[in-house]
């Protein structure tokens, strides 16, 4: 009996300690929550501090609680453009800003239709007579791009600036899948349609570099053009014609090399930077850190200044990242979910719709769904517009065709026209380790798709055929939404690639301008005028569990290591690394019809979509059985 007592008493006390476990866990949870969003309470007087621990994206990626503690790592950051837009354009008419500061020490960059919008806005802060500041460890591009609209540009010692411009190699593993004796066996339709190339080849094909050239010719053209309008005394031509000339000539010293270039206006360390703030618009009386200066962050700003929500109301849907069948997203745009978010906007007596598509497409099927969606708006005699940011091209094309009016940037990347699928079929390596198949069949179709056996003439020709109809399908929406002929619609098509300054030139783009300009479009059209019509963002609305989650794992008091001139080279492994399993995901991944352009630069994303749903095993079953 001694013994039954002592143990009910040990289990009595474990339950105890487990009870107040939980309850403390239960009051540090609700506290989490209660402070989980930041009080416009923390606005001061000062600079407007945008710390860009990340990157610039259209459309913030829900956290997935799961991935996250099995990855043990925090999620990178995030900025949605039109929040740091906001913020700006507030802080240019704000009294209490009298500065605007943005430390890019661990910036990674964004789109160049986000961060040309960003530069617009930081552009309006100076025209308010406010100073515009940058610091960093490490420019490259997407900061130098950002830091040319500066009123003074800063570089640690210790660091560089550098201007690489876009393009660079991509993996091809035509010869590694014959070594393996895997057949991919590739249906398309598009001679430019080179997102098929990297299982079939070793090598790029003269029409994708002739595509290529010319894509990324035009780009670098308008970073150039953007960057010496902002900044008109930087020599772009000799850190990029000659920049191992231009680094020795200066000693091996990177800063050195940047401030002579005129790509920074100074050099200094972190306390000098602040204290030059400081000297601008005070000094933080909280701190007695060396550099501290009066400062306002974005989170409580942007608190401070909601957006207007008076007059009608204009429909805003984004679909962001790749198209993928299901309810994926926000970040990725799932056909499911973006449509029946546009499907519960019927009932709210929307005045006008925008689509703000910003993807290089993905699935045929879910593309279909989500124009399908628009089309039950178009259908109530609402205008609509579509808003292209940095890639809107294949599927994200489909998607653009309902519109009454397409807008783009320059810089945007659009087009893409094509469909392709992939399928691996591995009857060679079976039969090279002694594994062969047999069986009774009674039609010619019994039993596929076999993977196995590889599959016989007429399972090629039925999928062949079902892409080039994809492909006719796809050519008849363009073609009805831009009045051309499919002939013209086929020879602009092809699966090319353009730039929004050629696009608009041959039809597929109407007009230049961002989200601003599509929404005062609408607005006119729908005959609103004035300020009595507002924007709502249809299903962006972040709740208090994605918040909670990202002030958890994301703490402004815990910042990562600075990225100098090496950890942004290291950060190409990175992409690297990330191309390397989106392309081995889409030659094994369950994947139906793409219309995807994987010419485009990759969308900016901080984690990587999870695998999609339904697919091609999925596909072949349907049209088979």
């Amino acid at each position: 009996m001694i013994f039954a007592r002592k143990v009910w008493h040990l289990l009595v006390g474990i339950k105890d300690g487990l009870s107040l476990i939980f309850l403390l866990l239960f009051f540090a949870l609700l506290y989490a929550v209660l402070t989980a969003r930041p009080s416009p309470a923390m606005v001061k007087e000062g600079a407007l501090l945008l710390e860009l621990d990340g990157i610039v994206v259209e459309e913030r990626t829900e956290i997935d609680p799961f991935a996250l503690l099995l990855s043990g790592a925090a999620p990178t950051g995030e900025y949605p453009v039109r929040e740091l837009v906001r913020a700006l354009d507030a802080a240019a008419d704000d009294e209490r800003i009298g500065s605007v500061v943005l430390d890019l020490t661990r910036f990674m960059g964004g789109g160049q239709v986000h961060l040309q919008e960003i530069g617009g806005a930081l552009d309006r802060v100076r025209a308010a007579e406010k100073p515009v500041l940058t610091y960093a460890v490490a420019y490259a591009d997407d900061g130098m791009m950002l830091a040319a609209h500066a009123s003074e540009v800063w570089l640690d010692p210790m660091g560089g600036a550098s201007i690489t411009g876009p393009g660079g190699n991509r993996l091809y593993y035509g010869e590694l899948l014959d070594r393996l004796n895997v057949n991919a066996r590739v249906y398309k339709v598009g001679e430019y349609k080179s997102a098929v190339e990297p299982y079939l080849r070793s090598d790029m094909s003269d029409a994708a570099r002739e595509n290529y050239e010319a894509l990324y010719g035009a780009l670098w053209e308008e970073w150039q053009a953007n960057v010496l309008k902002a900044r008109p005394g930087t020599d772009i031509a000799r850190v990029t014609q000659n920049p191992a000339e231009w680094l020795q000539a200066n000693g091996g010293d990177f800063a050195t090399a940047a401030l002579r270039a005129g790509l920074v206006d100074k050099l200094g360390n972190r306390a000098q930077f602040g204290a030059r703030v400081a000297e601008i618009s005070g000094e933080d009386e909280w701190s007695e850190l060396p550099g501290a200066f009066a400062h306002t962050e974005l989170d409580p700003w942007l608190a401070d200044n909601p957006l207007e929500e008076t007059g009608d109301r204009i429909g805003v849907v984004t679909v962001a990242g790749t198209i993928v069948d299901g309810d994926a997203g926000p970040g990725t745009a799932g056909g499911d979910r973006i449509s029946r978010i546009l499907d519960e906007a019927l009932d709210e007596e929307l005045q006008g719709l925008v689509i703000r598509v910003d993807s290089p497409g993905g699935s045929a099927l879910a593309s279909e769904e989500i124009r399908r969606a628009v089309l039950r708006h178009k259908a109530r005699g609402i205008p609509v517009a579509v808003s292209m940011a940095n890639v809107a091209a294949s599927g994200g094309y489909w998607v653009a065709t309902p519109a009454d009016r397409i807008f783009a940037e320059p810089e945007s990347i659009t087009g893409s026209i094509g469909i392709f699928a992939v399928i691996p079929t591995f009857e060679e390596a079976a039969s090279s380790i002694g594994v062969s198949s047999d069986g009774v069949k009674t039609t010619v179709l019994s039993g596929q798709p076999d993977l196995i056996a590889g599959f016989p003439p007429e399972v090629d020709a039925i999928l062949q055929s079902t892409i080039e109809d994809g492909y006719n399908d796809f050519i008849a929406r363009v073609s009805q939404s831009r009045g051309l002929s499919a002939r013209a619609v086929d020879r602009i098509g092809q699966g090319r690639v353009w730039d929004g300054g050629t696009a608009r030139q041959i039809g597929l783009v109407d007009q230049y301008g961002g989200l601003d300009d599509a929404l005062a479009w609408v607005a006119a059209k729908a005959g609103l005028t004035g300020d009595d019509w507002h924007p709502v963002f249809l299903g962006a609305e972040e709740g208090t569990y994605d918040a909670l989650l990202r002030t958890m794992f994301m703490p402004a008091e815990v910042r990562g290591p600075a990225i100098d001139s090496f950890a942004l080279l290291a950060g190409r492994q990175d992409v690297l690394i990330a191309r390397l399993q989106s392309d081995l995901e889409r030659l094994t991944g369950t994947r139906g019809m793409q219309a995807y352009c994987l010419e485009c630069p990759a969308p900016r994303r901080a984690a990587t979509p999870g695998r999609l749903e339904g697919g091609w095993l999925q596909l072949l079953a349907r049209m088979l059985s």
